[in-house]
């Protein structure tokens, strides 16, 4: 597999996991005693994927598959919509409620999503290229935690407060810490458990790799 096809995979599969996040987003299970969305699997992949795009192919090529992605989220999102308010077929009358019930709660959750996602990715991107100058293009596994471990803290704060803030009485801003915070530590378990990934990554696009 060529360079291009190898980039245009990794394209691909950042685009599904953010699609699919959202799609299934919307179930919570247990993990140990952490309530989490069962996108949190996904999510981790979508900052690798950046981290081994930027290191290969640069902040600006990044920067446009964001804005890529965050424009198939919008489109997703207004789809999704139309979807809920056009009648069903007489067939489908009995399944449209658990239809809508699914699928409009999903709402709030992707436009939280989409918003957490664009300012948390952006900053993932800028981080990286900053370490880098500043470690003179070594230690790839320290710009790669920095980086990811700062951007899923305010991927988390964001996408929490906008997702279930006021959604019912007990979901105050109190509230909102207890859920951000083992969240987060969650979250920052798996991104330290994906740094050889992230090697493994950078030396599948550039097998001449020279980080330590």
């Amino acid at each position: 597999m060529n360079l291009d096809k190898k980039i245009l995979l990794l394209q691909i599969l950042f685009v599904t996991s953010l699609l699919l996040a959202n799609t299934v987003g919307i179930k919570i299970i247990q993990i140990g005693p952490v309530n989490a969305s069962f996108g949190i699997w996904l999510f981790p992949l979508t900052f690798l994927i950046t981290d081994v795009l930027a290191e290969v192919k640069g902040k600006k090529f990044v920067a446009n598959l964001i804005w890529s992605t965050a424009i198939a989220l919008i489109f997703s999102f207004i789809f999704i919509q139309i979807s809920i308010w056009v009648e069903p077929a007489g067939r489908f009358a009995e399944t449209n409620p658990a239809f809508v019930t699914v699928f409009k709660s999903s709402a709030r959750i992707i436009i939280a999503s989409l918003i957490a996602f664009v300012i948390s990715q952006f900053h993932d991107i800028w981080a990286f290229e900053f370490w880098k100058q500043k470690t003179k293009g070594k230690y790839l596994w320290l710009r790669n935690n920095l980086s990811t471990i700062v951007s899923q803290f305010i991927d988390t704060v964001i996408f929490i407060f906008i997702a279930f803030y006021q959604t019912n009485p007990k979901f105050d801003f109190a509230f909102m810490w207890q859920l951000i915070v083992p969240y987060y530590i969650l979250k920052v378990i798996i991104a330290l458990i994906d740094t050889p990934f992230v090697y493994l990554g950078v030396k599948w696009l550039r097998p001449k790799n020279n980080d330590k």
